[in-house]
Parts: structure tokens; sequence; C-alpha cells
């Protein structure tokens, strides 16, 4: 029976025996760099940390795409919404000392003017950019909302900007008759 120590010597004695041997030297070298961490694929070390690297970064990216491209879209939703609400309001608004003058019904582009904005404000939106155009009969609100991203802002793209125009009619009973 050999003990521990001396089959460790006798494992390296026919190492050293096979490197005599044709094509054996490098096997044995290569067993004991392997022991040591070196081996010929050293050029390789760290390639899958980078892979990891660059599949998160597309991850991410991937990721803001989704969230910020959602966000952009309730935005939108939001500024059409606006729009909507701002341009009913203004319709609203009639010119009462016209009405009863001629008994035609048209919008009072001051109040109507007034009315939009003051729906935009109380809607809680944190600045919108508003800009009414007014005629006798109708009244179109254009709404532009900015609203910042969350992840898209890591490559550059701080903010999504968004403009929605509505417009609405002022529509009256029946006028005239027999």
């Amino acid at each position: 029976m050999r003990r521990i120590g001396e089959e460790k010597m006798a494992d390296h004695a026919d190492r050293a025996d096979r490197a005599d041997l044709p094509g054996h030297a490098d096997l044995a070298d290569r067993a004991d760099d392997a022991g040591r961490g070196q081996t010929d694929g050293d050029s390789e070390r760290g390639a899958l940390s980078l892979m990891f690297v660059a599949l998160f970064v597309a991850i991410m990216l991937l990721v803001g795409f989704v969230i910020d491209g959602g966000v952009q879209l309730a935005a939108e939703q939001r500024a059409t919404a606006l729009a909507q609400e701002a341009a009913r309001a203004a319709a609203t608004t009639v010119d009462v000392p016209t009405a009863y003058a001629s008994g035609s019904f048209v919008i009072d582009q001051g109040e109507a003017l007034t009315a939009a904005r003051e729906y935009l404000i109380a809607s809680g939106d944190s600045d919108p950019d508003v800009s009414v155009i007014t005629s006798a009969h109708a009244i179109q609100v254009t709404v532009t909302i900015k609203v910042p991203t969350e992840f898209l802002s890591m490559i550059g793209l701080s903010s999504f900007t968004c403009t929605r125009t509505a417009t609405a009619s002022l529509v009256t009973g029946i006028t005239g008759g027999t």
C-alpha cells in the first residue's frame, strides 16, 4: 500500500517519463499550467463579462423604449383629452348681447379664450402650451405637453413633446321656421 505523498511523487515521475515521449511534453505542461490558472485561452478571459455588460445595456435600452414609449402614448392621450375638453368649455361661451340683438348665436371670442385657459389651469397639468383660434361658430384649441423621460435620458433623450389639436363647434337648436 502506498501513501498519499508517495502517490504524488509517483504521478510526477510518470509525467516526467511521458514528457520524454514525442507529443506528451505539451500535455504535461498544460496540466501543470491548468492548476495555476494559466492556459492558452487567456486571450478570451473576461469575454463573457463583456458580453453580459453588452446584453445588460441592450436590455436596458429595450426597457427604456417600452416604458418611455408608454409614457409618451399616455401623454398624447392626455394632450388630446385636454384639447377636446378645453375646446368644449370654450364653445359654451355665447356672445349674449349678439344673441339677444340678432337672434344668432356666436362664440364670444374673449370669453372663449379665457374659458379654455381656465379649464387647462384647473386640469392641474403642469404648464401646457396653449393656442386658441376662434371663429363665430367654432373654436380650435392646440395643447402642447412636454413630458420627461425616465430611462431614455441615459442616452440623451430627456423629454417628449406631444401636441394635439381639437375643434368644437357651437351648435344651437332650431333656428327660424314656419
